[in-house]
């Protein structure tokens, strides 16, 4: 059988050809893009030694950058954590049989998705305090309002991430004897979670992302310590800004790549399991065979 398929088909000579000079002109042109953008900076002197030297001091690190991460990693953590959970109990909630409970699971959901994201963290710092009458730090600030926006999306993901699973599973479970929370805990949310990961990875990025969205409450994260802060001390905003962009690629990278090794875990898990659960089939009786035979005799 060919390997091709209907989505995709193995080019020509032609189109490889074609797909080769493609990518040496856009090669080159990206090239040249790069190139223009560092000369526009050369022009104005963004890279003289001087704005790089204060990241060679180690005050630089540990007054500025370090705190900054610290923060950030600290409410990038905690939110991914809540907002997971958010995401299952809302997802659950959605999917439940009583309209009682999906009708106002889908109303908070729909809402937080639609709410901007700094809109939120700025009315819950200023405008809690006038319904609890009590100051409202700026870290769960941020933490509560990445946790509402982003838990919302995530309920969508596992939602889609369980009705893209064979209805059969469900129903031999309940066939079973399964409770319908036994069959969301045990069957259904694992494997929604595993099918959708790309996508969970891809939002708790936007969330490590999202943090930097706090310097609206003066939140003193990554960006409004490396960058906002460092800037306004050595006048280098151009090179914080860029040593900052890099320590998140880092950390968004570090997390893409832990992904990627839990997502081969679990399945090669779950080939282990398959493996050791397989049951042998019984052997058939031939027909017409050496049992006739026997019959006859």
């Amino acid at each position: 059988m060919s390997s091709n398929t209907v989505l995709y088909d193995h080019p020509g000579p032609r189109a490889r050809v074609r797909n080769a000079v493609l990518t040496v002109v856009f090669s080159i042109a990206i090239a040249g893009l790069l190139w223009w953008i560092y000369s526009k900076f050369d022009e104005k002197g963004q890279w003289e030694a001087r704005l790089w030297e204060p990241f060679t001091e180690p005050t630089t690190w540990t007054q500025f950058i370090l705190p900054g991460l610290q923060q950030t990693l600290m409410a990038a953590a905690t939110g991914m954590v809540l907002s997971l959970v958010f995401g299952i109990v809302f997802a659950v909630g959605r999917l439940s049989d009583h309209r009682w409970v999906s009708i106002p699971a889908g109303v908070v959901v729909e809402f937080f998705r639609a709410v901007p994201l700094l809109l939120m963290i700025f009315f819950i710092f200023y405008g809690v305090p006038f319904l609890t009458q009590q100051p409202m730090s700026a870290f769960w600030s941020v933490v509560i309002g990445l946790t509402l926006y982003n838990g919302s999306v995530l309920a969508e993901a596992f939602r889609a991430g369980i009705h893209s699973l064979p209805r059969g599973q469900s129903e031999a479970a309940f066939a079973i004897g399964l409770r319908k929370g036994q069959v969301m805990q045990m069957i259904l949310i694992p494997q929604a979670a595993r099918a959708m990961l790309p996508v969970i990875v891809s939002q708790l990025v936007v969330l490590l992302k999202d943090t930097a969205l706090g310097y609206i409450v003066a939140f003193p994260e990554l960006l409004q310590r490396g960058v906002n802060d460092l800037g306004a001390n050595y006048g280098n905003i151009v090179a914080a800004a860029i040593v900052v962009a890099a320590i998140y690629i880092v950390i968004n990278s570090m997390l893409t790549m832990l992904a990627g090794w839990l997502d081969r875990r679990s399945k090669r898990r779950a080939y282990r399991i398959s493996k050791t659960t397989t049951v042998p089939m019984p052997a058939v009786a031939q027909v017409g065979g050496a049992g006739e035979k026997a019959g006859d005799d």
